[in-house]
């Protein structure tokens, strides 16, 4: 069905509710490629650090968010960092009830800049913001190249 007369007020638009249930694939590309590479063949965290103002991206960014310029230095960054952030989940990305609420956080590598997310694997409770924690990898039989290489982070 066309629309033969443009819409320009809210009260005249059209809303459909619903849930549509999506899965993504994407290539990772240039940039995260040698990251997930080493993190599946040896467990190793690698971050791409900015040349002219030192910033450290992790996972590694193709510019620099800060001074825009492009990275092309890789280092490699400690296991273990700080908790910045979290929050207890109840429900999974579909919002369907899960069986044992889990912890997902915010974590700064050290010698990183910028936190990623993951999860945290300990007790609601058990946790406080600013602890180190350190990642806990899957065996390298089972590691396939993704960020699920990670199990989750536990404290230490």
């Amino acid at each position: 069905m066309a629309m033969l007369k443009k819409r320009t007020r809210r009260e005249d638009q059209i809303f459909v509710e619903g849930n549509i249930p999506m899965e993504y694939l994407y290539t990772v590309g240039p940039t995260l490629e040698p990251f997930f590479k080493k993190l599946k063949d040896k467990g190793e965290f690698h971050g791409a650090k900015c040349e002219k103002c030192g910033t450290v991206y992790l996972p590694p960014n193709y510019f620099c968010e800060a001074c825009f310029e492009r990275i092309t230095k890789n280092v490699k960054l400690s296991s273990r960092g700080i908790l910045d952030s979290y929050t207890i989940a109840h429900y999974d990305s579909l919002g369907k009830a899960l069986k044992k609420p889990e912890i997902w956080g915010l974590i700064r590598l050290n010698g990183s800049d910028t936190p990623f997310v993951h999860r945290i694997l300990a007790e609601p409770g058990k946790i406080e913001l600013g602890c180190q924690v350190k990642a806990k990898l899957k065996a390298k039989s089972k590691r396939t190249g993704s960020m699920n290489d990670i199990e989750g982070f536990v404290p230490i």
